[in-house]
């Protein structure tokens, strides 16, 4: 595959160097966006970290989440509400929907129209910031703040280009990020093990470099009632079938074994759409385990599940989701949003973020540059 590694990162180098002379052109905007995206192909936790930076703006400010709505059903630009199901919008915009009723969700290919959109006399209500999910590649709009997310498991130093690997541009892409993240990290990660990633991603003085592990909530039936929740702590006696159609479902695997009597798992693509074969699989495979007895699967999972059919009463009534939320490590979570809000403090007129007096400082805000609205890191 190393040829087609080679043409394939020739092609993309190209495109990435006619943004960088301005043949190709950027569009910066007067509100604040920050965009959280990669440069591999999936498995790097993007949406639990975009739903940290909502909770980070909760109450604070008007938020909106502009994603492609990958694999959805519907075209052009489409403004979710508590009603629009699954299959117009996709997975993770139903997902954070879902779970952020106040919080504007878009889709919208072209990302630039989606802005316009959202920043458009149309709107019910003036949007203080936007969040771009999975936009690193999405060089048509200059964010003020790039983030981009590296996996533990599969640092980008060590990866190849595709197909060869799962690099979806050259390594040197990373420069372009203000902030990298190395997410999905083992709960127990060695200082030294911090020290020598640090080393290795090597990165510039204006980029910011934290670490983040997966936390969970209490799990919440998919068919069932919200409030019949239970809490991790009680698997112990439990045989789980963890189903999980995510990208790299290594970490999760890892953390929640120790809690179970035993975990099986059923892995599938990311993204991936159930058909009537694998829901006769899950139906099987549940039926054989021993009790007691239940299936885990992940939020973005669930969304899919809900509009299936053919699953076994057994299966709907012994199904739950498993909320992921981000914990920031080495006490970084301070600074991180210390500097994020910062950001938006300093690039919001209308805000409350940008007149609050007990919101966190930013003692990094001279790392933010000068310029009004479109910042970056890199500016100092």
């Amino acid at each position: 595959m190393a040829p087609l590694s080679w043409l394939y990162g020739l092609g993309v180098g190209f495109r990435n160097f006619l943004f960088d002379v301005g043949v190709l052109k950027q569009r910066a905007y007067k509100v604040p966006i920050i965009s959280v995206g990669n440069i591999t192909v999936g498995g790097t936790g993007k949406t639990p970290h975009v739903e940290y930076l909502v909770k980070l703006f909760q109450g604070k400010a008007h938020t909106a989440v502009l994603s492609r709505g990958y694999k959805r059903k519907s075209r052009g630009f489409l403004l979710a509400t508590k009603d629009t199901p699954m299959r117009d919008i996709g997975d993770e915009p139903y997902q954070m929907k879902q779970k952020f009723p106040n919080v504007e969700v878009v889709v919208d290919g072209k990302r630039i129209r989606g802005i316009e959109k959202l920043t458009g006399d149309d709107m019910k209500h003036e949007v203080d910031i936007i969040l771009l999910d999975d936009a690193f590649q999405h060089r048509y709009v200059k964010p003020g703040i790039n983030i981009l997310l590296v996996d533990y498991h599969r640092l980008i130093i060590y990866d190849k280009l595709l197909p060869a690997g799962r690099l979806r541009e050259p390594l040197k892409g990373k420069n372009r990020a203000d902030i990298v993240i190395v997410t999905k990290c083992p709960k127990d990660l060695k200082p030294m093990e911090y020290r020598v990633i640090t080393k290795a991603m090597n990165l510039f003085p204006y980029q910011q470099l934290y670490f983040t592990t997966l936390g969970y909530e209490p799990l919440k039936p998919v068919f069932g009632k919200p409030k019949n929740q239970i809490e991790l702590n009680e698997l112990k006696s439990y045989h789980v079938l963890l189903l999980t159609g995510i990208a790299s479902p290594d970490q999760m695997i890892l953390d929640l074994s120790p809690l179970t009597s035993q975990l099986t798992p059923l892995t599938f693509p990311d993204h991936h759409s159930f058909r009537k074969k694998d829901i006769r699989l899950l139906n099987e495979k549940f039926a054989e385990m021993p009790s007691p007895k239940l299936i885990i699967t992940t939020e973005k999972d669930a969304a899919r599940l809900k509009e299936v059919d053919g699953l076994s009463e057994d299966v709907r009534q012994n199904i739950y989701a498993l909320p992921v939320k981000i914990i920031f490590m080495q006490d970084q979570e301070k600074t991180f949003n210390e500097n994020i809000i910062g950001y938006v403090r300093k690039n919001s007129r209308n805000s409350i973020l940008a007149k609050g007096k007990d919101d966190h400082k930013s003692s990094n805000g001279h790392h933010f540059g000068n310029r009004p609205r479109t910042i970056s890191f890199r500016n100092s």
